[in-house]
């Protein structure tokens, strides 16, 4: 732990850069070019007038305002709780903040941490749909399993679904992940995952740019995609219809000039019409993390792990009876109604339930809501 008087320094630094963001009017991409201006907050608080107004974007009120302006009281209260929570706050000018992130033209000035976020190199983000498929989350704890054995650090937005299972496919093999919040670190969102928030954290970090009791508002999450797609080399979309919050993160990407990859899957599958659409816009499909490190000749895996991340699991289908052999040939990864599946095998539907409980029981099948059947991947 750090000792109380080491702690009190680095609070006393940040407070300047708190108290420049609280400016009415001084948001990241202005921020950004007062400090490149003027090196540090405490600098800009003591430049004179005439060299502010310099300052592209800046205007006279802006220049009076920060001019006069006054440490607001929310600022102690929330440096002190960052310290009792054991959390950090690290700017722009600290070396654990993400180097990528600097690079994008509104960086968030500082982030709230919590974990550590110094150890996280080579980022890939991997996001989709909170409503995700089956064949989604296997996919996503699959690919992102590969790519932290690999030494990756997989980014994502703790949201149900297909984050969830980006951040728990990299912990099962005891890599780093990252998540960014869309509310503040008081604030975990969805409540469920407080558990996952506090595992991430002892491996990777939790991070928000927003203060720790931010509530998660709508207009926090396109704010939040953009820190997600700026730390990493590249974005990975498993899942997203036409209109979901995942392909911002795509347009971000790609904005920012990184890698855009999406994962494909059933035409019939509305579900994937998002990530279709990205891959005829030029998005790499992905099917394994092998297609994701191609496209980073800078990332020296060894040759072995790399061939293995792009191999398929070679698990082989369980011996089963004849019936249940059928049905199991029948079903794939996207879940079908129980009648369409007595069509398609010819079985009548009170024998096909009872075949699909044995192959529910086994482990090899799942039942979703709606008598809808599925392989369990």
């Amino acid at each position: 732990m750090a000792e109380p008087r080491k702690v009190k320094i680095e609070m006393e630094n940040i407070l300047p850069w708190l108290t420049l963001k609280s400016v009415p009017g001084i948001g990241n991409l202005l921020f950004k070019r007062l400090v490149e201006r003027f090196i540090t907050p405490e600098s800009v608080f003591q430049a004179e007038p005439s060299d502010l107004s310099q300052v592209n974007g800046m205007t006279e009120r802006l220049v009076q305002k920060i001019r006069h302006n006054r440490i607001p009281d929310w600022i102690h209260a929330e440096l002190e709780q960052v310290d009792q929570k054991g959390y950090r706050i690290i700017t722009f000018a600290d070396e654990d903040y993400p180097a990528l992130l600097r690079e994008i033209p509104d960086p968030p000035p500082y982030l709230y941490v919590y974990g550590d976020i110094g150890g996280t190199r080579h980022c890939v983000a991997m996001v989709g749909s909170r409503n995700a498929t089956d064949y989604g989350i296997q996919t996503t704890l699959r690919l992102s399993r590969d790519l932290a054995a690999l030494g990756i650090t997989v980014v994502s937005g703790m949201a149900r679904g297909i984050d969830t299972a980006a951040h728990r496919g990299a912990l099962a093999c005891q890599g780093i992940t990252v998540a960014v919040l869309g509310s503040g670190l008081e604030r975990i969102y969805p409540a469920e995952n407080r558990k996952l928030f506090h595992e991430i954290a002892q491996t990777g970090a939790v991070v928000s740019e927003f203060p720790l009791h931010a509530e998660p508002e709508a207009h926090h999450f396109p704010m939040r995609n953009r820190v997600i797609s700026g730390m990493s080399l590249g974005t990975v979309i498993v899942e997203a219809t036409r209109r979901s919050g995942s392909l911002i993160t795509a347009r971000l990407a790609a904005e920012q000039n990184r890698e855009v990859f999406a994962v494909p899957g059933s035409v019939s599958s509305f579900k994937s019409t998002g990530t279709h659409t990205l891959i005829k816009q030029g998005a790499k499909l992905v099917e394994h993390a092998k297609d994701v490190l191609e496209e980073f000749p800078q990332l020296s895996m060894p040759h072995k792990k790399a061939e293995e991340a792009g191999q398929p699991n070679s698990t082989a289908p369980p011996a089963l009876p004849a019936l249940e052999q059928a049905v199991y040939e029948a079903l794939d990864c996207y879940p079908v109604h129980i009648d369409t599946l007595a069509l398609k095998t010819g079985i009548a539907a009170g024998r096909l339930a009872g075949i699909l409980l044995n192959l529910e029981l086994k482990g090899v099948v799942l039942h979703s809501p709606g008598n809808m059947f599925s392989l369990k991947s």
